[in-house]
């Protein structure tokens, strides 16, 4: 791909004077339409000139030059005037197709966006309450504090804890503002002790304390027939987890870990429509079966795998002692920030709940390192046919770029990233295109994955699909037989 050639500081001031005309009018439509827009799955959230500037600059990754401002501004005025619902709608992909087919742009508009036009600009509300409030439990609450913002869905009505202490609310609040690796909360956080309510950007989340899940009576606090997240980790039987279905103003579970026995374990973009509407309790599985199912999909549609091996890099979790002790689990004990540890993973094995394809052709294991966010998973595969390393990264970055799988799988092609570079990706998995090997039928990828928030995005996905708040996607990305 060909460097792109600098911007002079008058041409600069254009696109400058361009983006400012964009702001206010992406605020209409989020407003007053709950519509979020994107080029080429960049979201515009609070978007800043510089932020929309480098956004149109990023679609050379897709077409090999830069997109005009001057091309997705009509559009985004022509969308101002519509009468449309809910969606969320990608500017680039739209003004790309526009450039191709040319005609009129109202008529283009009214074609591609014909299924949202008229309908109703409210996303039906549903409560969700966390129960757990660590590591991934605070993550959700700020990414459905972000949605909510945004497509006024899913609702973050409260969270349940046990109770720490006189100071356990402030306590909460503090750490839910502050995040030593994902940073400062995007808003204002404020406590009313005398009611248990933190309150984040003017929403009011209730502090429930209790350590029965089977005994909170949440229509006592206006929720009712709420999905609860359960982020603790205590309990991933149906036994312990139908717990929570015995309280009041409940309808359903999502458990943050990997799912015993029946309970359907589901990766949003792999096996999420398959999701019963009449199941109760459900799981996300682990971050690392998202991190890896997607990309073992493709490759194997693809190419077929014959079997293959999965190693992890993991970053070490508060599951680790930070210095030597007992512990229940093998090698757990010693201390996570001195050490690389050895571990067992069910990754591997957990991938085939949801692709029974891949039953019995996975091995794993894992490495705990002294990182605190960011792993990488190496899958180490023998295909059905021989591939050649070029062919294999230009397939999975079209992937990355066109298909139904874009939020689930990114593609990377960098001489100096390293696992920090990829703190807050909303992807499932990255695939490190600098890093694949081939020989024949055998293929080595490498795809980071943030652990902690790639995998929270894929939750609310799945969180999102279970409540029927999900907004819909314009223009329609290609299914991966299309590619």
């Amino acid at each position: 791909m060909a460097t792109p050639a600098p911007i002079n500081h008058s041409d600069w001031n254009e696109r400058v004077v361009l983006a400012e005309k964009m702001i206010p009018l992406l605020g209409q439509l989020r407003r007053e339409k709950n519509v979020v827009t994107s080029i080429f799955g960049r979201l515009l959230e609070n978007p800043t000139e510089t932020s929309i500037i480098k956004s149109h600059r990023y679609a050379r990754r897709i077409t090999s030059q830069e997109l005009p401002l001057s091309q997705t501004l009509p559009i985004i005025e022509q969308l101002v005037q519509m009468d449309l619902g809910t969606a969320s709608i990608d500017l680039g992909a739209l003004a790309t197709k526009f450039e191709e087919e040319g005609g009129d742009l109202a008529e283009f508009l009214a074609r591609e966006l014909a299924d949202v036009i008229g309908t109703a600009h409210e996303t039906p509300q549903s409560d969700v309450v966390l129960y757990g409030f660590g590591r991934i439990g605070r993550l959700l609450a700020r990414i459905l504090l972000s949605r909510q913002a945004l497509f006024n869905g899913a609702r973050l009505r409260a969270i349940v804890v046990r109770k720490n202490g006189d100071e356990d609310l402030v306590k909460r609040a503090s750490l839910l503002r502050r995040d030593s690796v994902h940073g400062a909360f995007d808003g204002t956080i404020t406590v009313d002790r005398d009611n248990d309510i933190i309150w984040a950007n003017g929403t009011p989340i209730q502090v429930i304390y209790s350590s029965d899940p089977a005994t909170v009576d949440y229509t006592a606090y206006g929720i009712d027939d709420a999905l609860v997240i359960d982020n603790t980790g205590r309990w991933r039987d149906r036994e312990g987890l139908g717990q929570h279905l015995k309280s009041k103003g409940v309808s359903k579970v999502l458990l943050t870990a990997p799912g015993k026995g029946d309970i359907p374990n589901i990766v949003y973009g792999i096996n999420h429509k398959g999701i019963d509407p009449e199941e109760k309790i459900l799981s996300a599985a682990s971050c690392t079966t998202n991190g890896i199912t997607p990309v073992l999909k493709v490759v194997n549609d693809k190419w077929g795998v014959e079997h293959g091996h999965v190693e992890t890099v993991h970053s070490f979790t508060n599951d680790q002692n930070l210095i030597d002790n007992f512990h229940k689990g093998t090698r757990r004990g010693r201390a996570a920030t001195l050490n690389m540890v050895l571990t067992e993973t069910g990754a591997a094995k957990a991938v085939s709940k949801a692709l029974p394809e891949f039953e019995g052709k996975l091995t794993g294991n894992a490495i705990r390192v002294p990182t605190p966010d960011v792993s990488m998973a190496v899958l180490n595969l023998t295909l059905e046919t021989e591939v050649d390393r070029d062919e294999v990264n230009e397939y999975l970055r079209e992937v990355s770029l066109r298909s139904v799988l874009r939020q689930q799988i990114d593609y990377i092609h960098s001489p100096e990233v390293v696992s920090t570079d990829f703190v807050g990706s909303t992807h499932a998995g990255i695939v490190d295109g600098l890093a694949t090997i081939t020989q024949g039928k055998h293929l080595v990828l490498y795809v980071w994955y943030d652990n902690e928030f790639g995998y929270s995005n894929q939750v609310i996905r799945v969180a999102e699909e279970v409540l029927g708040t999900r907004p819909r996607i314009y223009p329609k990305r290609k299914h991966l037989v299309d590619l």
